[in-house]
């Protein structure tokens, strides 16, 4: 049987290391996302699968919705289960990664891609181990690159730059983007990052600017809009928050505007290359610089044959998809402090310019470069894993060799919580199942707080869990305060969230008719003490909690 160009791309002839570098890293993520404890937005984002809605405060509804996928099945709560949509969902990214980069360019640019991608710490952890927005905003947004260039590079130009492409036609692709573009943006603000980058490539592009004068422009800016109907509903029905909080709230500072520091832009860009190992981040760099500088050399230089527009706009595509994203929040990074994911969806996107550069190297040169930084990020995520679950370097510590490096009370990797040490802590307390018994509601006084407690006591009891907060997000439209006059609930919190128990007290005694300690349990690793959970009964709630906001 024939297949038809478009048919070998949806029925791939991989190369048999394709499927090595796909199972082995599902494989690894899968050990690290067993043995890594819950992160502060991981359990957040655990509660978003437990309040169901078309959009939330701070993202939009998909992160609910790959949080949920592990354990709605099976009603089991484990750091490995909540992440499990993270763990299968950049499985299918890498894979469309690849085809992206072996439609553009060729077989061995699509392996070292998904190599590069599979060994940079931010790239793997973010988008494949932790469970986060990142998760389904990189799949569509992978997979919307992928259907741009199927659309807008001739197929022919993955064999030859040589070749004369055929005049292009917009075609129905275009609509589907729109379809694709708005699961992005469902999934994470990024993707209007991303729409705006396409849109600035057709109108940089001779060959594809005939797209945005087309009939399936139209189509696919209505799809776009239709798609985005959770986002618009939930937004309309609660003023706008989601836009309101991201496009000013989160820069509102308390003080005079800072000034812009170059050296702090300086540091954030050195950050990046951290977070991505300085074996990858510089040479990623270097790639985009040289990218960049020989596609305006060849734009304003001399006329180019229509293979060479084709060719030029091959790596347009990637600078325009990924460069803003990149070095748009490293420049933020002078302003404020930003956060690691930020821009990796722009380092995921130029990993395609450095494995076509790469592909030129030497053999042996190519294995030391994967292979020794691969070796020696593996080395250090045991290390950091076998700390995190048994504390190997804390001191005092069962696990720790030559008496431990670090304090435990200085450690702050103590702060992410064991939610299955804390549920069995609880279980095995009848006070405090007794008081959970005779609870109507639980509440903390950290909105993160409240998604670890929530995990640690299902499946113990069925009690709402809201957070009593000036910063509750999300907890301010789940729950209207009112409900809970004349309830009694627990109040649990963290001994180390409090220098003053007398002041945590104080703060919600006027809420209730009397807050009493019930139990502290403490957590432990390798033998260690590192955190104590306080329990108070606080009964007959008298007046509601008043939320900053709706």
């Amino acid at each position: 049987m024939i297949l038809s160009p478009s048919m070998k791309i949806f029925l791939p002839q991989m190369s048999p290391v394709v499927g090595w570098w796909l199972g082995g890293g599902l494989a690894f993520r899968i050990i690290v996302a067993g043995l890594l404890p819950i992160g502060f937005d991981e359990a957040y984002y655990y509660l978003y699968s437990r309040h169901l809605a078309w959009s939330y405060f701070d993202h939009p509804i998909m992160v609910a919705l790959t949080t949920g996928l592990g354990w709605w099945p099976t009603g089991i709560i484990t750091p490995l289960t909540i992440r499990l949509g993270a763990l299968g969902l950049h499985t299918l990214s890498l894979l469309l990664l690849y085809l992206v980069a072996r439609h553009l360019f060729n077989e061995k640019t699509g392996v070292l891609t998904i190599a590069i991608a599979s060994i940079a710490p931010i790239l793997w952890i973010a988008f494949g181990v932790l469970t986060s927005p990142d998760n389904g905003l990189i799949f569509f947004w992978t997979l919307t690159l992928l259907i741009a260039a199927w659309e807008f590079i001739p197929y022919q130009m993955s064999n030859s730059t040589a070749l004369r492409p055929s005049a292009y036609k917009p075609s129905y692709r275009i609509a589907l983007i729109g379809l694709t573009l708005g699961l992005t943006c469902l999934s994470k603000y990024h993707g209007f990052v991303l729409g705006a980058g396409l849109v600035g490539f057709c109108l940089a592009s001779d060959r594809a600017r005939k797209a945005l004068r087309s009939p399936w422009i139209a189509l696919s800016l209505l799809i776009f809009l239709l798609t985005l109907t959770p986002l618009w509903l939930w937004n309309s029905q609660n003023e706008w928050f989601s836009f309101r909080f991201h496009l000013f709230m989160r820069f509102e500072g308390d003080g005079d505007p800072n000034p812009y520091r170059v050296l702090d832009a300086f540091g954030t860009w050195l950050l990046g290359i951290l977070y991505l190992s300085p074996t990858i981040g510089f040479p990623l760099w270097w790639s985009t610089g040289r990218s960049l500088v020989q596609s305006l050399h060849d734009r304003f230089t001399h006329p180019l044959s229509e293979g060479e527009k084709a060719a030029r706009d091959r790596t347009a595509l990637i600078l325009w998809t990924s460069l803003p994203l990149a070095l748009g929040f490293t420049l933020l990074g002078g302003k404020q402090a930003i956060y690691p994911a930020w821009p990796a969806p722009g380092f995921w996107g130029l990993t395609l310019l450095l494995a076509h550069s790469a592909v030129n190297w030497r053999s042996r040169t190519l294995r030391r470069w994967l292979g020794g930084t691969a070796a020696f990020l593996g080395t250090l995520v045991l290390i950091a894993l076998l700390h995190l679950s048994l504390g190997v370097l804390q001191k005092p510590g069962h696990f720790s060799p030559l008496g431990g490096l670090v304090p435990v009370e200085q450690d702050g990797s103590t702060t992410l919580l064991d939610v299955l040490q804390m549920r069995s802590r609880f279980s095995q307390t009848p006070k405090l199942t007794q008081a959970l018994e005779n609870a109507d509601f639980v509440f903390t006084d950290e909105f993160y707080l409240s998604g670890y407690v929530d995990m640690a006591l299902y499946p113990l009891a069925s009690k709402s869990i809201t957070c009593f907060s000036q910063d509750p997000r999300g907890f301010a439209f789940w729950h209207d305060p009112q409900r809970w006059l004349g309830q009694d609930a627990l109040y649990i919190t963290l001994d180390s969230l409090h220098r003053d128990r007398n002041a945590l007290t104080a703060e919600f005694q006027p809420y209730f008719q009397t807050l009493e300690l019930v139990e502290e349990l403490q957590l432990t690793r390798g033998g260690a003490i590192t955190e104590t959970v306080l329990i108070y009964r606080a009964l007959n709630m008298q007046q509601a909690y008043s939320y900053p906001y709706p």
